[in-house]
């Protein structure tokens, strides 16, 4: 018997989205062998305020990812009152898809190396597996993790998988997603090349520059700064 797909979540505030997020998006569908569900933080709790509405965010996603099979946005955390805490959203997840459904949370390196600041951390191991990317010049091996986050490899370890394991169990593993290439594209230099009146249009979806231009989003003087950091973590 095959196992079933698995079902990637990769979640983020996509302030905005831009084509870096959607070459992880594409790696991890295809190097997985999965359906990934991006998901859009109401309220990030990681994060300050993000520089476009939820609204706004979800709607320049599903420009993005129009087309693209095995990728699709989902909105609960939109729908959810408080704090976007990742361990309630696999919760409701694990309670839809039923207990044998293998789920997976993305997470970038820097993410990883603060897991232990999450909410409520240790659980998403009994929700879902989890995958790192790792992108050129920022890898994370055991080395890294024992002396920038030892709680988070004292929790990981015994739970490392092959990638193309995930599928068949529903939680609880480790593994790491290699990106083939380095990415030029953040965030925070996207939204400063627009405020700044440089080329941009070139790091998101045709679509996705149409709509910031006719919204006329990350055109004031702060939406070129990186969002600072809150006290409690994802």
């Amino acid at each position: 018997m095959s196992a079933a797909r698995l079902l990637v979540c990769y979640g983020g505030t996509f302030d905005p989205v831009h084509n870096g997020h959607l070459a992880v998006a594409r790696a991890a569908r295809d190097l997985l062998d999965a359906d990934v569900a991006l998901v859009p933080a109401h309220d990030p709790p990681h994060k300050g305020p993000t520089r476009a509405d939820a609204l706004q965010r979800a709607e320049m996603l599903e420009l993005a990812l129009a087309g693209e099979p095995g990728l699709r946005v989902d909105r609960r955390e939109l729908r959810r009152q408080g704090p976007s805490y990742t361990v309630d959203t696999l919760g409701e997840l694990r309670r839809e898809l039923g207990a044998d459904a293998p789920i997976a949370w993305l997470v970038g390196a820097d993410s990883l190396l603060e897991l232990h600041t999450w909410h409520r951390w240790r659980e998403l191991f009994t929700l879902a597996h989890l995958v790192a990317v790792q992108r050129p010049g920022s890898e994370v091996d055991a080395a890294r993790l024992r002396a920038q986050a030892p709680e988070v490899l004292a929790e990981i370890d015994g739970r490392w998988l092959p990638p193309g394991d995930l599928a068949a169990s529903p939680a609880g593993g480790f593994a790491l997603l290699a990106l083939p290439a380095l990415r030029p594209e953040s965030s925070t230099g996207l939204r400063r090349r627009i405020r700044e009146g440089g080329d941009w249009q070139d790091w998101v979806a045709p679509a996705v520059a149409a709509f910031i231009d006719r919204h006329g989003l990350y055109r004031g003087p702060a939406d070129i700064l990186p969002v600072s950091p809150h006290p409690s973590q994802r």
